[in-house]
C-alpha cells in the first residue's frame, strides 16, 4: 500500500517560493458599524466568475479589522496603482488612522473610496469560507470604475511597476 508523500518544508520557504507569483496590490476598504473605516492591504484578489460577477480575496484570521470584514454589507477593493506604494504601506501597517488626510469617495453601503487607483470594484459582502490561517471573502460585484494608470506590482518580496 502506497503511503502519501508527505514534504517538509518551513513557512519561509513556502512564502519566498509563493513570492515568485507576480500578483497587484489592492486595498480592501469597508465602514463599521460604528462609522469608522477600515483598510488592509491585499495581494490575494482573484476574479471568480463573470455572471454573475464575482470576486474573492483573503484576509489572515488574526487580521483586527476581521471582524468587520466579514459582517459589514459591502466592501470596495482599491486596485493599487504604480505609484501608491505609500498607500499600500499605510495600509499593511498598524497606524492610528490609516485614512488621514486621504480625500475619500463614498461607495456602496458607505464604503470608503481610495483616490489615483487603476480600478475600483464595489462589492456586497456574499460569502466566506474557512481557508486555513485565513477566511476567504467572496464579493458580489455591484458597480466596478478603472483608470489607465498601470497597477502596482509585487514579485519576489518588492514593489513593482509594470515597464
Amino acid at each position: 500500500m502506497n503511503q502519501p508523500f508527505q514534504i517538509q518544508f518551513d513557512s519561509r520557504s513556502l512564502r519566498d517560493a509563493l513570492g515568485e507569483f507576480a500578483t497587484g496590490v489592492a486595498v480592501v476598504t469597508a465602514c463599521g458599524t460604528d462609522g469608522h473605516p477600515v483598510g488592509v492591504t491585499i495581494n490575494s484578489f482573484a476574479s471568480v466568475s463573470l455572471e454573475p460577477p464575482l470576486v474573492l480575496w483573503s484576509l489572515g484570521l488574526a487580521s483586527p479589522s476581521r471582524a468587520v470584514f466579514e459582517a459589514c454589507s459591502h466592501y470596495a477593493v482599491n486596485i493599487l496603482a504604480g505609484d501608491q506604494v505609500e498607500i499600500s504601506q499605510r495600509f499593511s501597517q498598524a497606524q492610528e488612522d490609516r485614512f488621514a488626510g486621504i480625500d475619500l469617495k463614498v461607495g456602496a453601503g458607505g464604503t470608503p473610496l481610495l483616490p489615483g487607483c487603476s480600478a475600483w470594484f464595489e462589492c456586497r459582502n456574499e460569502a466566506r469560507y474557512p481557508g486555513g490561517d485565513h477566511v476567504i471573502l467572496v464579493g458580489y460585484v455591484e458597480s466596478f470604475r478603472r483608470d489607465s494608470k498601470a497597477p502596482l506590482i509585487f514579485h519576489g518580496g518588492r514593489y513593482r511597476e509594470l515597464a
